[in-house]
């Protein structure tokens, strides 16, 4: 299925819908989207695109963003949509490794590609974008196949070069329709928020929105602003977003400054990484039963499993706690079993690694068989993160298997610590690393920062520790900063903290 019919279908039905805000000023309608989508692909017709060729999209959230989606996926071409946080040399070699045929870029982010000669730019906030957007015959929309590849995603790299994640049309349409039934209802006076980048989870959402004649809400301030998101729940309300954790944080934080319940925000979707306990507490205690929780990657995006809103808010179940801590059930259209290190199904309740199997995995990693060989094997997706599932089928997810320690022979997964520390009201954030030692093969250290204002030291964060989880598991460092780094989705980087372990 070719996303654009999806738009197309929905312009057909509520023409005069309201489909796209900036803030909270009308943007267009669904049959002006329809209509712009169609003249992109036109103008982009008029340029060489044919079926399959990539195009970049390098750019700041923005209304035109959805519009150059559509026109790309018009005439069977693949966008490749590029963290807007990445230097321009990172951004020049996604370019050229998914030989792009040329790129939309923005000004603010993007003006250094100049002089990178990599493929033709065209700048959406400039005055050669006007062409793309001029009333043209449309073209007729390419007939895409379930296999054939409508999104061309890099990984952040964390480990060398980003692989490109080959995403089919399966795949997307797997992960839409399960939506509404495995993690939110949405109908047509709801409406998404994209204030996390639209190059990840919160773009790929789009096709729910659209599917359903709801509306697309860009923020003007382009991004994720606590302050803004607030406000705009209370002027235009029915909010839906995808938010990854720390965005979570940050949004409770300014909820209790501001003695706000988060009033308009619908639905809060968290995922992308870890969301410690304490934080998913607190955030259900000061804005209600808005949150679901979402797992997948970028091989198998957004619906490998679901904690429903109710699942989150419960408190009345026996084991309530252990599910809150959890990552939710399997979603329905997908197979997911653990794995250890010989392909072999583990037993309920022990540790292995989440494995996928189903029509919402990836093609493979563009140009890349060794990557996809090692990541797919017998039909099985090997995710990299390590946890179990228990008997009612609810996983709970410990650590990526890169980022487990071992020390003095024993497996200690970073995650567990840090929910242990995050216990401590004055303890803000935290991450746990290991430290190469030559005697246990890795000590574990822990990166602290605190809330404003508040004080601690070592001795008291090591006697929790004590007190709260075995004692090979507690730090031997504890480290205390400001902030912690993190990528533009709000994940911590580990790999930056285990350079500077190197140098403290």
């Amino acid at each position: 299925m070719n996303p654009a019919e999806w738009l197309v279908r929905t312009s057909l039905r509520a023409p005069n819908s309201p489909a796209i805000l900036h803030g909270t000023k009308l943007w267009a309608c669904y049959e002006e989207f329809a209509a712009r989508a169609a003249y992109m692909a036109a103008a982009l017709q008029k340029l060489g695109v044919k079926p399959g060729d990539r195009i970049g999209l390098f750019t700041t959230n923005r209304p035109e963003y959805l519009i150059i989606l559509h026109g790309i996926w018009w005439l069977g071409a693949v966008p490749v949509p590029i963290n807007n946080k990445l230097h321009c040399k990172e951004t020049a070699w996604i370019l050229e490794n998914s030989e792009a045929s040329m790129a939309f870029v923005s000004e603010d982010i993007g003006a250094e590609l100049r002089a990178i000669e990599t493929c033709p730019l065209h700048f959406v906030d400039g005055p050669e974008f006007c062409q793309f957007s001029q009333e043209a015959p449309w073209p007729q929309r390419h007939p895409t196949g379930s296999d054939d590849m409508i999104w061309l995603f890099y990984t952040s790299g964390t480990t060398g070069r980003p692989k490109g994640v080959m995403m089919p049309s399966r795949a997307l349409m797997t992960m839409s329709l399960s939506y509404p039934l495995d993690v939110d209802p949405v109908n047509q006076d709801d409406v998404h928020l994209y204030a996390a980048p639209m190059s990840h989870g919160a773009g790929i959402y789009n096709f729910i929105f659209t599917m359903a004649g709801a509306k697309h809400l860009v923020p003007e301030s382009g991004g994720f602003e606590a302050k803004e998101i607030l406000q705009l729940g209370r002027d235009i309300g029915n909010i839906h977003s995808f938010f990854a954790p720390t965005m979570v944080r940050r949004l409770i934080d300014e909820a209790k400054a501001e003695k706000s319940h988060g009033e308009g925000l619908k639905s809060i979707i968290y995922g992308g990484g870890p969301m410690y306990l304490a934080d998913i507490l607190e955030g259900v205690e000061v804005m209600g039963p808005r949150f679901v929780q979402v797992y997948g990657q970028g091989e198998a995006p957004m619906a490998v499993t679901s904690l429903k809103r109710h699942e989150v808010a419960d408190r009345g179940h026996p084991r309530w706690r252990e599910r809150l801590a959890s990552i939710g059930a399997v979603q329905s259209p997908i197979t997911v079993t653990m794995r250890d290190g010989q392909n072999n199904e583990v037993p309920r309740g022990e540790m292995g690694e989440i494995c996928v199997k189903g029509p919402l995995v990836m093609l493979g990693y563009w140009r890349n068989d060794e990557a996809t060989n090692k990541a797919i094997r017998d039909g099985w997706l090997f995710t990299g993160d390590v946890g179990f599932m228990d008997d009612d089928g609810y996983i709970t997810l410990k650590d990526r298997s890169k980022d487990m320690i071992i020390s003095g022979g024993t497996n200690i997964y970073p995650r567990e610590v840090e929910e242990c520390l995050l216990l401590l009201d004055h303890v803000h954030e935290v991450a746990v690393v290991g430290e190469p030692d030559p005697e246990w093969g890795e000590n574990v250290v822990a990166f602290v920062r605190l809330h404003s204002g508040h004080e601690t030291n070592a001795k008291e964060l090591d006697t929790h520790c004590v007190n709260h989880i075995a004692r090979f598991k507690r730090p031997k460092r504890y480290i205390f900063v400001t902030d912690l780094p993190k990528n533009n989705y709000g994940k911590i980087l580990k790999t930056e903290l285990r350079k500077q372990l190197g140098t403290l």
